[in-house]
Formats: C-alpha cells, sequence, structure tokens
C-alpha cells in the first residue's frame, strides 16, 4: 500500500523563486529612461539598486535560486498556514469552500519580510552601508527595517504623512528595529518642499514617497542604495514562495482553488499568491480564476489607462509601462494606505492587458464590513489592506450561494492589523467613508502623461 509523504513545515519552503517572465506570451515591455525614451540598461539601474536585484529585474530565468542565508531566516516562520475558513463559510452560509494563506504571522505581521529580507541580503553582500525606502501603510517599513537588523545596515524610511500620523504604532515598530522614520513630504529632500510649496497641507502618497527616498540614495552613490516594497519584477518574484508553498498545501488538502483572490496596491502579495498557479494555466492548461483587488477610491486596473508612467512624483524613476491613473493622482486618505499607490507593476499590467488575470475595485466601507466578519468568525483581526481581498471573497461566496454551485475560493491574508486598529475604531464611530473618483478627477491625471504607447 502507498502512504502519502508528510512534509515538515520547513520542507515545505521552496528552494527558488518563480519568473513568470519566462512563461508569459507577451513580455512586459522595457522599462524607459525618461530623457532619452530609450530602454533602461542594467548599469543605470546599479546607482539605484543592488546590482543581484536588478539581474533580478531583467532576468528571464524560469526559476531562481535562494540564497541558503535567505531560505535559513524564512524558516523563522515559514511555511505560513493554509487554512480553512469553516467559521467564514457557515456564516456566510455558503456551499463555496474558502482557505487563505495567513502571511500574518510573519515577524513583522505581514507578507512584505519575503522580498525585504533578499533586497538586505543582496545589499549587504555588495557592502552597501545605508538604504532609503518608503512606506504607506508601514508594513513595508517595518519589514525593511527588520531585515536591515537582520544584515546591519542603516535604513531610512519616509512614511507617507498620512499614515505616519493614523499609524503611529507602524512607526514605533521601525524605531524599535534600528529605522529612522521620517513623514513625506518632508524638508529634506526637493521632491519634498516641491509638494509642501504647493499645498503646506499635503497628506503624502507613495508616489511622492518615493521621489524622496530615491533622491536621498542617488545623493549617496558608494555606500547607500534604495529598496523598494513592490511593483518592481524583482520584488514580485520573491513574494512567489507564498503561491508556491500553497499549490503543496492544497494538494495535501486534497483541494483545487476555482479562484485565487489577491489585494492591490502595486502587485507583490497578489502576485506572490497568484502566479504560481497562474504558472499552470499558461503552462498546463489549467482555469483557475486569479483575483486582483483594489480600492475603488485608487482604481488604477478597473479605471486607469495603460500607459509609459513615472513610479513616483517628481519623475526621477524610469518609465514603466503601466495601468496608471497618472503620477499626479491624489488618491484619497483611506486606511488601506498600502494600495494608495498611482499605478501597477508592468508585470501584473501586461497580464491584465493580455486577458490572463481580473481585476475588481471595492469600496472602503465594503472592505471593513468584510474584515470585520473575518476577525468574528476566524479570529484574526485582518489590516485594512487584506479587507480587500476578504471582501472579493465573500462576493465570490455569496455568488455562489445564489448560484448554488460549488467553488473553492483561495485569498491571501497578507496581513494582521493589530497596528491598524485606529482603523477600526474610525469603522466603529461611523468616521469613515466611501470615496468615488470622477471621471473628470481622472482625467486631470492621465491627460498629462506622454502618449508613448499608440
Amino acid at each position: 500500500m502507498k502512504t502519502k509523504k508528510i512534509l515538515l513545515p520547513d520542507q515545505m519552503i521552496p528552494a527558488q523563486w518563480y519568473n513568470i517572465v519566462a512563461d508569459m506570451p507577451q513580455k512586459p515591455l522595457p522599462p524607459l529612461d525618461p530623457r532619452t525614451r530609450r530602454p533602461v540598461t542594467a548599469e543605470q539601474m546599479n546607482c539605484i539598486f543592488a546590482e543581484e536585484l536588478v539581474r533580478q529585474e531583467f532576468s528571464t530565468e524560469r526559476f531562481i535560486d535562494i540564497p541558503d542565508e535567505v531560505r535559513d531566516l524564512y524558516r523563522i516562520w515559514r511555511c505560513t498556514p493554509l487554512v480553512r475558513a469553516y467559521a467564514l463559510e457557515r456564516a456566510l452560509d455558503t456551499p463555496a469552500k474558502i482557505y487563505f494563506k495567513n502571511e500574518s504571522v510573519s515577524p513583522a505581521g505581514s507578507h512584505k519580510p519575503n522580498t525585504a529580507l533578499p533586497q538586505a541580503y543582496y545589499n549587504a553582500k555588495q557592502g552597501i552601508k545605508h538604504l532609503t525606502t518608503e512606506t504607506g501603510g508601514g508594513q513595508w517599513g517595518s519589514a525593511i527595517a527588520l531585515a536591515s537588523q537582520y544584515f546591519g545596515l542603516d535604513l531610512k524610511v519616509f512614511m507617507v504623512k498620512v499614515s505616519y500620523e493614523q499609524k503611529p504604532y507602524r512607526k514605533l515598530l521601525m524605531n524599535t528595529w534600528g529605522a529612522e522614520v521620517i513623514p513625506s513630504p518632508s524638508t529634506l529632500t526637493d521632491a519634498g518642499r516641491r509638494a509642501l510649496a504647493d499645498d503646506p497641507d499635503c497628506s503624502g502618497n507613495l508616489g511622492l514617497a518615493i521621489s524622496e527616498a530615491v533622491e536621498t540614495a542617488v545623493q549617496h552613490p558608494d555606500d547607500t542604495r534604495y529598496c523598494l516594497g513592490s511593483v518592481l519584477n524583482h520584488v514580485l518574484l520573491h513574494q512567489t514562495v507564498i503561491g508556491e508553498e500553497a499549490l503543496v498545501q492544497m494538494e495535501m488538502a486534497g483541494d483545487e482553488p476555482d479562484v485565487v483572490i489577491g489585494c492591490f496596491g502595486g502587485g507583490s502579495n497578489f502576485a506572490g499568491i497568484g502566479f504560481p498557479f497562474l504558472r499552470r494555466n499558461l503552462r498546463e492548461g489549467a482555469r483557475t480564476r486569479i483575483v486582483a483587488v483594489e480600492p475603488a477610491s485608487c482604481p488604477k486596473l478597473t479605471r486607469g489607462t495603460f500607459q509609459y508612467d513615472f513610479g513616483d512624483v517628481a519623475g526621477m524613476t524610469p518609465m514603466l509601462p503601466m495601468y496608471t491613473l497618472g503620477h499626479n493622482f491624489q488618491p484619497a486618505d483611506i486606511h488601506a494606505g498600502g494600495l494608495r499607490y498611482h499605478g501597477a507593476g508592468s508585470i501584473v499590467s501586461q497580464l491584465l492587458r493580455d486577458g490572463l488575470i481580473e481585476a475588481q475595485a471595492v469600496p472602503q466601507l465594503e472592505t471593513f464590513r468584510a474584515g470585520l466578519l473575518f476577525a468574528r468568525t476566524e479570529g484574526i483581526v485582518p489590516a485594512p489592506e487584506s479587507t480587500h481581498a476578504i471582501a472579493a471573497a465573500v462576493r465570490e461566496a455569496l455568488r455562489a450561494k445564489e448560484e448554488g454551485a460549488s467553488k473553492t475560493i483561495l485569498f491571501n491574508l497578507s496581513g494582521h492589523g493589530m497596528i491598524d486598529l485606529y482603523a477600526y475604531e474610525q469603522y466603529f464611530a461611523d468616521k469613515l467613508q466611501d470615496y468615488t473618483v470622477t471621471d473628470a478627477e481622472l482625467r486631470r491625471t492621465i491627460d498629462q502623461l506622454d502618449r508613448i504607447i499608440k
């Protein structure tokens, strides 16, 4: 009689990251130098990022080995649990089966250390001493602060001002791990000073914080580099440990997802859970739906335009082919700070353009209702960002109920909300609202873009 092999948690940690570029029918268009409008070279990118990260950014290899030093640190919390949400299913009275991948169990409370560790590792290996970065909701800033401590690096974090004020404990967590945290826009950079001159009360956004972090890094080319928590190819690559584990775990559970869901800001946790399943669609003919869920107040995937745009407000980054609302778009001050970004990564944008993934936009109040239901049934208070994935999963489950159909749903719980309880306090006090962006507002920033893609 054949026995089924039992894997220990650390045996399920993948030995390689998956690079979906190798399997894409249409490869992403190249990033462009904003001055020459010619493709950016690796040499140009090496001034901003660690050299190995740049190599990964341009790579078309299907799998890239995870360094032993990084994999050993992954073992602190990986592999993360795959959980069937029985109580949520009962509350919804749905025939659907709902699973979630619990990335909230990392030391930083989110999926972000999956890329923070390799980014810090490759910088330290190159001899870099100082890092700069930005953060929206604070989860990325917390993760790279932790990773910087592991590898002996100094870190300066530009935190979007509205989140800096709404989430003081995220700032304190970063301080605890040795990072300097600065509200953005600040008076320390040209980009920040320009923003404050235009609007002294500017609440900031991720694009502006990126400008400040990049500007700071390039002023010290010998020993300083910039790190990014989402959007770019190498960041999405590192996050695929999530989906690679989930493939094995779903097989162990004897189940197969019909739909895989991730919330969407720049693409990191969505790609992490979705790309390994999408690989089977592309290579094996599977038909799993892969759904990205964004805030209705920042709807680049559902209402943006596919166009070359800057990743930051000041135009210091290369121009990326992306679904965008325009780099000057100022999102509403929603509590899902990690999703307040004007554009989408070039890989995700190309996949959406080719119809290989789906996108949905969900209003803020619906996400908090879903997050509260999840907390009261499954016991985990989700991060405001993660509530978007939960809301989409609830929609899918209720649709299955209406149709009387069986369905298996998998979503990524990208982080917990224990340091985001102020957002729930605001929800209970009826101080949150839905924000609807008008077509005229979108056109104002989209129409400012150069029409490079016809």
